[in-house]
């Protein structure tokens, strides 16, 4: 079983591999971590997202737009979060 560190380290990985701004689907990282098992390491995933928004290195997001993690309901997805520049 994959821990909440794995699941952290391919969230990123997966975001990486992206364009700034774009997202994924927490269910991309839980595949990526187990294919045929995927939906029992959900939970992990999200947990690690939860410390990820923590360390203020991703947020997640519905319709394009963050939300709260906890109070969310429905698909949700997760990017990076963007460096903000000098204003």
């Amino acid at each position: 079983m994959s821990s909440a560190a794995d699941a952290q380290s391919q969230i990123l990985a997966l975001l990486a591999e992206r364009d700034p701004g774009k997202t994924i689907c927490p269910s991309d990282a839980a595949r990526a971590l187990d294919p045929t098992g995927f939906l029992a390491l959900m939970p992990t995933v999200r947990d690690a997202a939860r410390e990820l928004v923590a360390k203020g290195q991703i947020e997640v997001t519905q319709g394009g737009e963050p939300v709260e993690l906890d109070s969310a309901h429905g698909p949700i997805r997760l990017r990076l979060v963007q460096p903000q520049g000098p204003e």
